[in-house]
């Protein structure tokens, strides 16, 4: 009994060590023709088994259904079981140099079509500095994204597609379906971002803080709070109250990002109070978090309109 028992201890203990390697975040990024290709993983270790969460480029991170590591690789899908006929893509990785590369094949929704196959490397997310958003801050002069005459500030992530965005008396609406996403042509680091905008009945979008982060924009006046709510930190972070107006009303919302830490005001109420960035959001532009970014509206999921844009830098906390 006591040979099993040791035997049973040195199994797991190589097990365990044989696992390390992955676990813990990647943000990862497409190679090749997919550079703008960007997905979040998390690899953990509970009672023996390995957990994951991942964020598959436009949802919310999700728990992995199916995951292991084995002889050195580490692979993950969603359903049905690997091996049946019309699996969900499989997703396979091997730790090199200190990095996640990996590569998976996406099967083309139309009958008939040619897969696309998709390398990957993932790396660490940053290690933050601890800072705080709510400290006193020196800010530079502000920086007007939209001031009711011009939309001169921005570009479009889609640039083969029409903007689908509109000045009508001092306010910059999107279409009412496949308006095309904003992207500020200035990047920042830190900043106070203020935004004035109103939501159409049934319609959502974002406030991209860094191009990575959305803050969510949404027609939700009255419902209980969830990670998809109205200025979550989308699919990480509810707000801590709905502080939501009704449709078509206008709302002021203002946050300060500093580091991975970022404050959010909405309609004069605090919903995150120097919350933690808990990694990159659906939708995210990139995944190189310690690099500026740029602002970015989202436009492709209903009407919404601005009618004021202004972000502040911050030259230095104290």
């Amino acid at each position: 009994m006591r040979m099993l028992l040791v035997a049973t201890l040195v199994a797991l203990s190589f097990q365990t060590s044989s696992r390390a390697p992955f676990l813990g975040a990647w943000n990862i990024t497409g190679t090749g023709e997919h550079t703008d290709v960007v997905y979040w993983l998390e690899v953990s270790e509970s009672n023996g088994a390995v957990k994951g969460r991942f964020l598959n480029r436009w949802s919310s991170p999700y728990d992995l259904p199916n995951i292991r590591i084995r002889n050195g690789e580490l692979s993950f899908w969603n359903h049905p079981a690997e091996g049946q006929s019309a699996p969900s893509p499989v997703w396979r990785a091997k730790v090199v140099d200190g990095e996640l590369v990996g590569t998976t094949t996406i099967a083309p929704r139309e009958t008939g079509g040619t897969p696309t196959v998709i390398n990957w490397v993932g790396v660490r997310p940053p290690d933050w500095p601890v800072v705080n958003a709510n400290d006193t801050h020196e800010y530079g002069d502000p920086i007007w994204l939209f001031d009711g005459t011009n939309m001169d500030a921005w570009g479009v992530q889609h640039e083969t597609q029409p903007i689908n965005w509109s000045i009508i008396d001092g306010v910059m609406t999107s279409a009412d379906k496949q308006g095309n996403n904003l992207v500020s042509k200035q990047v920042f680091n830190d900043f106070r971002i203020e935004a004035e905008y109103a939501v159409a009945p049934g319609s959502n979008g974002g406030i991209y803080l860094r191009g990575r982060y959305e803050l969510q924009v949404l027609d939700d006046a009255g419902e209980p709070v969830t990670p998809q709510s109205h200025m979550a930190i989308y699919g990480r972070t509810a707000p801590s109250v709905n502080a939501s107006r009704e449709a078509n009303a206008w709302q002021k919302m203002e946050a300060i990002v500093v580091a991975n830490r970022v404050t959010v005001t909405l309609n004069g109420r605090r919903v995150h109070d120097n919350a933690i960035i808990g990694g990159i959001t659906g939708g995210a532009l990139d995944a190189d978090e310690l690099a500026p970014g740029p602002i970015m509206l989202q436009g492709d999921h209903g009407k919404v309109m601005f009618r004021r844009v202004v972000v502040t830098p911050i030259e230095r906390s104290r």
